[in-house]
């Protein structure tokens, strides 16, 4: 058994879409390497800092990406595995940039109630000073606000007639 902590500078950016890990950003690994009958079973930890925009008002945001990992490196066989030991030697990089990539957010907030972007205006409502949001009306529907939600006096419907 063997444990080892190294940190690793990515050659090139990890991630697609709102957040990614950028090229030359640093990778602390700390894993585990034990000699099983089957091969070299890897366990460990991987952490580091991604970079993107918030998915509501669209502004720089950074966070903390922290992944655990275990895998089987089989020694090789007739049929070529996934992970696999070459030359008594373990390649942890797909396996760890497999599990930073898949814990990546999909919809990154900058805080958690993030109001967003003001529609007609475009501008972060969180920077806005007035409390209450404005209501946009659906043009279709504006023609409906011209009438009241009370129904006018005396103008009821079968309940209001009198039987005779």
């Amino acid at each position: 058994m063997r444990e080892v902590d190294f940190e690793v500078p990515l050659a090139e950016h990890w991630g697609e879409g709102l957040v990614s890990i950028p090229a030359g950003e640093t990778v602390d690994v700390r894993v585990r390497l034990e000699s099983v009958h089957e091969g070299i079973l890897a366990s460990g930890e991987a952490d580091t800092e991604y970079v993107g925009v918030c998915g509501r008002c669209v502004t720089d945001i950074t966070g903390p990406v922290e992944v655990e990992f275990q895998e089987l490196f089989a020694y090789p066989e007739k049929e070529a595995g996934d992970f696999e030991v070459q030359d008594d030697h373990v390649d942890l990089e797909t396996l760890v940039r497999d599990g930073i990539v898949l814990s990546l957010p999909f919809q990154p907030v900058c805080r958690p109630d993030c109001p967003g972007l003001d529609p007609e205006t475009g501008e972060r409502l969180a920077d806005i000073p007035s409390t209450s949001p404005r209501e946009s009306v659906d043009p279709r529907w504006a023609v409906l606000a011209e009438f009241d939600s009370e129904p006018a006096e005396g103008a009821g419907g079968p309940a209001s007639e009198s039987q005779t």
